[in-house]
């Protein structure tokens, strides 16, 4: 789990190529906007950076068949693995777009939802407290400090803000492969599970419900809220190092 530093050198370059295009694909998110041109955007400015867009023809686990676009993108209740469609953003919509980047064979992976025109109080402070919550679980992210830790501190934020972490769907490692031992939980007990160690290379990623925390797979792979409620997900790909955390998406 331990990355060597030649291979932490390339992960941050996808890292870098990662977060220039979420910013560009950021800005380009407004009502009228097909999912199709966000994919088409995404895959286009990952090409033109000397990359590849990793989720492409991927297959996670659970799956029926490998992904067919750059990006995924979740509306609304759906959490994740939402395939990009003709659908056009309209206002109060929350967007969820998760996607990664290959670069010589390294991968950087993470994930932002946006609201789209004007959007409901609930909604807003949604996605704020799983932005915040995400900061708060990076802050863990220290040698010696566990995966208990994380989930801890990512579920407690979350808990105490009045919303509820999505049960089901976790973080991972991330470098050499898009999903990569160990399982990063969202919740969890302090001063348990695996030990951090610098080299460790995690992609961290409350999902958040407004709801009920239960989720259930649709016919297209992704994830819903089983009660319909409203979700944000949040992510980044962060470097464990001797002393502070280094966020390689931001």
């Amino acid at each position: 789990m331990v990355k060597k530093p030649e291979e932490i050198k390339l992960i941050r370059i996808a890292g870098k190529i990662l977060a220039s295009v979420a910013k560009k694909v950021k800005e380009s998110i407004r009502e009228g906007v097909s999912l199709r041109e966000l994919d088409n955007l995404t895959r286009n400015l990952i090409e033109k950076a000397g990359a590849e867009p990793t989720f492409l023809g991927y297959q996670p686990y659970g799956a029926s068949e490998p992904f067919p676009a750059s990006i995924c993108s979740s509306l609304n209740e759906v959490v994740v693995h939402g395939r990009p469609t003709g659908y056009q953003l309209k206002s109060g919509d929350l967007i969820s777009l998760d996607f990664g980047v290959t670069y010589q064979g390294y991968i950087a992976d993470s994930a932002f939802t946006v609201g789209v025109g004007k959007m409901s109080e609930t909604a807003k402070r949604l996605m704020d407290v799983t932005r915040n919550s995400l900061a708060v679980g990076i802050k863990e992210c220290r040698p010696n400090k566990t995966l208990g830790d994380i989930g801890w501190a990512i579920n407690n934020y979350v808990t105490k803000n009045g919303f509820k972490v999505v049960k089901g769907l976790t973080g991972h490692g991330v470098g050499r492969e898009l999903h990569e031992d160990p399982p990063v939980f969202n919740e969890g007990q302090k001063n348990t599970g695996l030990k951090l160690k610098p080299g460790m290379v995690l992609a961290l990623e409350p999902m958040v419900s407004a709801g009920d925390p239960y989720i259930l797979q649709l016919p297209d792979d992704s994830y819903a809220m089983r009660d319909g409620s409203l979700s944000a997900h949040f992510e980044h790909t962060v470097l464990i190092t001797k002393k502070d955390p280094e966020i390689l998406t931001r």
